[in-house]
């Protein structure tokens, strides 16, 4: 015997299942069916309730009452997190005008933006990260694994070079009859390297790779991927910003090793005076890293934002205006 013409609808209340009245009509119809007929044959409406994701729907309910999840689509910001990033400015005043900032980890954007609007008119800001992500307007990515070698020297290699032609551009001059002066380009990044080396051209030549005021690090280990390998793409990418993993030194340790890798690139690359800022999750090494840091800078401050939730464990230190002097590889080898 087929099944009873039923409908079935899908609403995320507590109850699994429940029955709704029947209309009027439906009532009028089941009084003319004939009384022996079975009741299993009238018609009939069920309505089942799915149990919505415990996880997904708190974060649902959580980012609809947020103040500043509401308040950064209304200004067109990639996520939240840019708050915490204007807070720290408006505190500390970290960037200027025509400034060049790299920005670790900066999928979805939230801070790339904040550093590109706060360095206008001819700021540079350039992004690195793992996870494949649309870059805001006016921001130059990279993507690849910031603990890789070859991408800290892509990375390097293109500031070099973005700083070569801003110096070229610059430095061109239109004469009387239209034609450019030329002007001889600089050396690339792997030939820097080499004369250091080799000590062909001293601390002047070293001093010419720091090209970087502003060294921004939001980083967070990315969950590790257990499916969907044939995936890769901006919309769904295989590898997904973390929250936290639950597992407090776990989220800790991994925090202090992605500082320490964002310490060795702004020791490569920041300028004397520059400024770095990275975010970490609390717990008993961060004391170690902080005396790092004043190693390092003139000021370090522990910053909790505002805008970052009060039960989350993450701060950020803000070090301020870098020793030229010093190096992290001075320091560790002390």
């Amino acid at each position: 015997m087929p099944p009873p013409p039923c409908r079935l609808t899908t609403l995320l209340r507590p109850s699994p299942i429940r029955l709704t009245p029947l209309s009027q009509q439906q009532q009028q119809q089941q009084q003319q069916q004939p009384a022996s007929q079975p009741l299993q044959n009238r018609p009939c409406i069920y309505t089942q309730q799915s149990r919505p994701s415990s996880s997904n729907s708190r974060w649902k309910l959580r980012q609809g009452a947020d103040h500043f999840a509401h308040q950064a689509r209304v200004q067109g910001l990639k996520s939240r997190a840019a708050f915490k990033l204007l807070e720290m400015d408006a505190r500390y005043r970290l960037f200027k005008r025509n400034q060049t900032v790299v920005d670790l980890g900066f999928a979805p954007g939230s801070w790339s933006q904040v550093a590109l609007e706060r360095t206008k008119p001819n700021g540079r800001v350039v992004g690195i990260d793992i996870i494949p992500a649309q870059p805001p307007k006016g921001v130059s990515t990279i993507q690849g694994n910031f603990l890789s070698e070859s991408v800290r020297g892509m990375v390097k290699g293109f500031l070099v070079e973005g700083e070569a032609r801003r110096r070229k551009k610059d430095e061109t001059a239109v004469d009387e009859e239209g034609k450019e002066e030329v002007v001889e380009e600089r050396k690339s990044y792997v030939e820097m390297e080499k004369e250091i080396a080799k000590g062909e051209e001293g601390e002047s030549e070293a001093g010419e790779a720091r090209l970087v005021d502003v060294v921004l690090s939001d980083m967070s280990a990315p969950w590790p991927q257990t499916h969907g390998f044939s995936v890769n793409s901006l919309s769904n990418p295989y590898r997904r910003m973390m929250n936290t993993s639950g597992i407090a030194f776990k989220d800790h340790a991994g925090s202090m090793d992605l500082c320490h890798a964002a310490l060795t690139f702004a020791s490569d690359t920041l300028k004397s005076g520059g400024h770095f800022v990275c975010k970490f999750y609390q717990g008993s090494e961060d004391k170690a890293f902080e005396n790092l840091l004043k190693k390092m800078f003139t000021k370090v401050h522990r910053e909790k934002p505002e805008s970052s939730r009060s039960e989350s464990k993450e701060a950020y230190f803000v070090a301020l205006k870098r020793k030229g002097d010093v190096t992290l590889g001075d320091i560790e080898s002390a």
